[in-house]
């Protein structure tokens, strides 16, 4: 009998798949508010829409976008000025009634929606009013709870309306704080590299490069931010979604969540109102930068063009709390594997702190 015909090993099919939620459609640019109307009828996502919007966004943008599609849609209006999970629930509650969401606002209000989308199994549209946070595009929320800050899967927004007139009028701090969330993607990627390496975790070499050339556009550009202008506020809106793709690529928040965002949850934990998310990561991506062995004087030199603190004193928070910071952030994210879970100790962080100040 011929070995020819006989079967020993079964053939190996490729069977590896993976599915990824994008946006549709995405408006950026001047006074593309207006657009709201149309982008809602090309989604098609039905007659009624809840708009998830706070006390201060409704006036700057809400109003207007109920104005807009009031005469064709059932609308109402769910106003909230903090995420928690009381806040979800009742969000909940009246999101059964609508078709779709849609989340006008800063990155809770963009967070609560997208939540809530999620856990109803519908739609929701991103109108974000600061460029403050890349979650505006992305699939992923962050959450306090009594156990620290928790990273969610969430539904990503099926289309994104950035009006930059809207968001150029945005405190400057808010948007240098957006550019410091994405400069710090630089560090995020070289944590994921290194769990890698030593614990074998999967990664996407698409989303990395992807996270990394958002990082290096707020860097090449960083001379270019400025306060209160439209051009700012198209680059920096634009690379906010480009890297909220990333991570929906991904399909977690690696590439642009390592132990700089796991220090910054910490350090916005124990400073509660003295410090922007994104200002924590820009200070923590120059650490780790540093205990990576790279260029952290390049990301702190970007992040004072910017406008965004490089050091303890310029927030008013003292030196010893961000060594408290430093050390908790192995707790956050147990799973996450980062250059802080790596024996970080005492004498080290205070030296990590010290090296923020030196030239």
């Amino acid at each position: 009998m011929s070995a020819d015909n006989t079967s020993i090993l079964k053939n190996k099919v490729f069977d590896k798949s993976k599915w990824m939620q994008l946006p549709r459609d995405v408006v950026i640019g001047h006074d593309v508010l207006d657009e709201i109307p149309r982008l809602c009828n090309d989604v098609g996502l039905g007659r009624s829409v809840l708009l998830v919007t706070g006390s201060n966004t409704r006036k700057i943008a809400g109003d207007k976008v109920e104005l807009l599609l009031k005469n064709s849609y059932k609308t109402s209006f769910f106003i909230a000025d903090e995420i928690n999970l009381e806040t979800i629930k009742r969000c909940e509650d009246k999101g059964k009634e609508y078709d779709f969401l849609i989340g006008v606002g800063g990155g809770r209000v963009i967070d609560l929606a997208k939540i809530t989308a999620y856990n109803l199994d519908k739609k929701f549209i991103s109108v974000p009013t600061a460029a403050s946070h890349d979650g505006i595009a992305s699939s992923r929320a962050s959450v306090p709870t009594s156990k620290g800050h928790g990273s969610l899967e969430a539904e990503p927004p099926i289309g994104i309306v950035a009006d930059t007139v809207i968001i150029a009028k945005s405190p400057h701090r808010l948007l240098a704080s957006g550019c410091a969330d994405i400069i710090s993607n630089y560090t995020a990627i070289l944590d994921w590299e290194l769990a890698h390496r030593i614990k074998g975790e999967p990664l996407s070499e698409y989303a990395i490069a992807m996270s990394r050339m958002t990082a290096e556009i707020l860097v090449k550009h960083a001379d270019c931010i400025k306060p209160h202008d439209e051009r700012t506020a198209w680059i920096v809106t634009k690379a906010l979604v480009s890297s909220g793709v990333a991570m929906s690529i991904a399909g977690s928040s690696r590439p642009a969540s390592g132990g700089e965002h796991k220090f910054g949850h910490a350090l916005t934990s124990l400073s509660p109102g003295s410090v922007y998310h994104g200002e924590a990561c820009g200070i923590g991506a120059i650490m780790t930068m540093y205990l990576h062995g790279g260029d952290w004087r390049s990301i702190r030199e970007s992040l004072r063009h910017i406008g965004a603190p490089t050091n303890p004193q310029e927030l008013n928070i003292p030196d010893e709390i961000v060594v408290k910071a430093l050390l908790m952030a192995k707790d956050i994210r147990p799973e996450r594997f980062t250059i802080l879970d790596m024996g970080l100790t005492e004498k080290s962080a205070e030296e990590l702190v010290k090296m923020l100040y030196k030239e």
